[in-house]
C-alpha cells in the first residue's frame, strides 16, 4: 500500500513528529510505502533550490500514486500545502485519514465552555476549516489520537 504523508514540515517539532508518526506507519506492515515529503531532498532541502512548479509537480505525483492520504492538521490552522493535497485526493477519490490532536477540542459536553461561547471571544474550542475537513470526511474520517490513527491504517492494508 502506498500512503502519502500530509503535515506540516517547517518548524523542527513538525519534522520529528512526522518522523514518528511515520516510523509508527512503516512498523504495522512490511507492504507499505510511505511518502514522507520532508524526506524528498529534490525539492524539499531548504538550502537548496526549488520553484512552485518542481514542488507541486513532485508532490501531485505522489498524492496521485497513492492509495491512502493521510494528514495532520494540528497547527494554528491547517497548513496551506496539506490543505491543497487534501483537496488533490479528494478529486481523486483516494481515501483520507486525519489525525487532530489539539487539546481544546476536549470537554465538548462541559457547559461553562459551550456556554462561552455566547460570550464574545471566549470561544474554548479550536477552529478547523470545515471545507477542508468536509472534504476527508466524503472520503475517510478524522481521528483525535495516535492509536484510533494507527488502527485505521490497519483497516485500510485489510482492504
Amino acid at each position: 500500500m502506498k500512503i502519502y504523508f500530509a503535515g506540516p514540515m517547517f518548524a523542527k517539532a513538525d519534522l520529528l513528529y512526522n518522523e514518528y508518526l511515520v516510523k509508527k506507519i512503516r512498523d504495522l506492515a512490511d507492504s507499505i510505502e510511505v511518502y514522507l515529503p520532508q524526506e524528498n531532498g529534490a525539492i524539499n532541502d531548504k538550502t537548496a533550490y526549488a520553484d512552485s512548479k518542481m514542488i507541486a509537480l513532485a508532490d501531485t505525483e505522489k498524492v496521485l500514486e497513492s492509495d491512502l492520504l493521510i494528514a495532520v492538521l494540528d497547527g494554528l490552522t491547517i497548513d496551506a500545502g496539506v490543505a491543497s493535497e487534501i483537496g488533490v485526493a479528494y478529486a481523486k477519490n483516494i481515501p483520507m485519514i486525519g489525525l487532530y490532536t489539539d487539546t481544546r477540542q476536549q470537554g465538548a459536553d462541559n457547559q461553562k465552555k459551550l456556554q462561552a461561547l455566547g460570550d464574545i471571544a471566549e470561544n474554548q474550542f479550536h477552529y478547523l476549516n470545515l471545507y477542508t475537513v468536509g472534504l476527508i470526511k466524503l472520503n475517510g474520517s478524522v481521528v483525535t489520537n495516535e492509536q484510533d490513527f494507527l488502527d485505521l491504517i490497519k483497516k485500510q492494508l485489510a482492504k
